[in-house]
């Protein structure tokens, strides 16, 4: 800024006290101002308090929900071996059962099969009920429909297991279902 701005800028000051502008507002209305912007203020105070209250509630739930969860990939993959292990199991026969030489080794996979289902009980993973319910398109699968004497739409067969971890789905019990005549 040079001396002319400077000196056109105090001669339009002049002027306008001149005219009986107010050089200073009005205390009340500063007063009102302050008080407006003060209530502005406090109301965004009152929103970034809310907004960190909500971020940090769910930041718990995600962190609890990913400690309740973490174990899922895992527990998928695992079901594959629960799965052979009870093939494994349903196949021997009874006379194979009752033979000295394999009664070992029968003994020692159904020991296998209970400790797996200890460890997926302390992991909270639970067996879906199926043979006898209702479908449920949320918990189970329908593969195929088989003539039946229950109910249409009861499960009469139950093919591979289905599981739940916690109260999420696992994995969808695949099932046949009665059909109607």
């Amino acid at each position: 800024m040079n001396e002319n701005e400077i000196a056109e800028e105090l001669a339009a000051e002049d002027e306008m006290i001149a005219e009986g502008a107010p050089a200073e507002p009005d205390p009340e209305e500063r007063f009102k101002t302050l008080e407006a912007e003060l209530a502005e203020a406090k109301q965004a105070v009152l929103y970034a308090q809310a907004e960190t209250q909500n971020v940090r509630r769910r930041m718990e739930k995600d962190a609890q929900d990913a400690r309740a969860y973490a174990a899922t990939g895992f527990a998928r993959d695992i079901l594959s071996v629960a799965d052979n292990l009870t093939r494994a199991l349903d196949v021997i026969p009874a006379e194979l059962r009752e033979d000295d030489k394999f009664k070992g080794l029968v003994a020692g996979l159904e020991a296998t099969g209970r400790e797996l289902e200890r460890v997926f009980e302390r992991n909270g993973i639970t067996r879906i009920a199926s043979v006898g319910e209702r479908l449920d398109p949320n918990r189970h699968q329908a593969m195929m429909e088989v003539p039946s004497d229950a109910e249409p739409g009861t499960i009469v067969q139950e093919m591979q297991a289905g599981y739940m971890i916690k109260d999420r789905l696992l994995r969808p019990a695949m099932v046949g279902v009665a059909k109607a005549d």
